[in-house]
Parts: C-alpha cells; sequence; structure tokens
C-alpha cells in the first residue's frame, strides 16, 4: 500500500472513539465529534451534568432500565456549540453508536446532514425514517487497522499503570 494519509471519515471518527474514553457512565461508552467543512467543531461523551456526580463513582442512577444521570454523547457535542455560539447547520456527526431517538431528533432538528456511525445499537426504525424524510442520511464507518498501525504511546508507556 502506498503511503496515504488516513481518510477524513476514519480521521474523525477515530477522534469520537478517543472521546468514548472519558465516558463516566459504565453502561456504554460513546463518544461523538461534530464536524462542519472538515473542521472539527465540538466533541462530546456520555457523562453527568458539570459537577453533579458520575456513574463511575456511584453507581448508574436507574429508572425504568435507562441512567437518568447521564448526558449523551450527541447532546453534549450539540450542547457544547450551542454554549459557545457555534452553529451546526449542514454540520457532519460521527459518534462510535447509532444514536438513539431523542439524539436523533435533536441532530436532525440542529441542522446536521450527516449521521456516521461506528457500531450498530438499538437501531430505531423510526429515527431511520426520520433521518432519510429530512433529507439526512446515516452511514456506517468501518475503521480500517492499516491507518492505525504506526500510533505509538510514546518509549514511556507502562501498559501496568
Amino acid at each position: 500500500m502506498s503511503k496515504q494519509r488516513i481518510p477524513w471519515d476514519q480521521y474523525f471518527m477515530a477522534q469520537a472513539v478517543l472521546l468514548s474514553l472519558r465516558s463516566t457512565c459504565t453502561r456504554l461508552e460513546v463518544g461523538a465529534t461534530l464536524v462542519k467543512d472538515r473542521r472539527i467543531i465540538a466533541g462530546g461523551y456520555n457523562g453527568s451534568v458539570s459537577g453533579d456526580v458520575h456513574c463511575i463513582d456511584e453507581d448508574c442512577y436507574l429508572v425504568n432500565g435507562h441512567c437518568i444521570r447521564t448526558i449523551h454523547a450527541e447532546m453534549n457535542a450539540l450542547l457544547q456549540c450551542a454554549k459557545l455560539g457555534v452553529s451546526t447547520d449542514g454540520g457532519e456527526i460521527y459518534v462510535t453508536h447509532f444514536p438513539c431517538l431523542p439524539c436523533t431528533k435533536a441532530i436532525l432538528q440542529a441542522g446536521i446532514k450527516k449521521i456516521h456511525y461506528l457500531n450498530d445499537y438499538h437501531n430505531d426504525p423510526y429515527a431511520i425514517d426520520l433521518i432519510k424524510q429530512v433529507g439526512a442520511s446515516a452511514e456506517k464507518v468501518v475503521l480500517n487497522p492499516v491507518y492505525f498501525e504506526k500510533l505509538s504511546f510514546g518509549s514511556n508507556y507502562d501498559p501496568t499503570h
């Protein structure tokens, strides 16, 4: 294989995967990267409201089988844009897992035109219909390990710590 730069979909999805490592909800670690004009405008991961306790510290707060303590990664990324006054209209989102129905609705309402996801996760039929109905699209991304072979963790990396 000739030396190629990592394709944009691989690059942005890798960012979402990296963000997922910050998740504080133990039920599902999700990361999301919002992109506009090939520029990252926000990132998010599953976690509690700033200042609240985290699931990793006090377990999940479950009601009807759902953790209500956690804000989803997609919402956190959208809310970061809202807080900072950054337009998401016409943007794209890269998410480690297919968004739930409420997140899909928020993503579409924010003007996001393309949803890229790494893993299927309870892909809601109504969410899929909504995506098509509003003229947006969803695309599954498959990460190619070739682009990640040369990652280095530094010469001081100790996997036991």
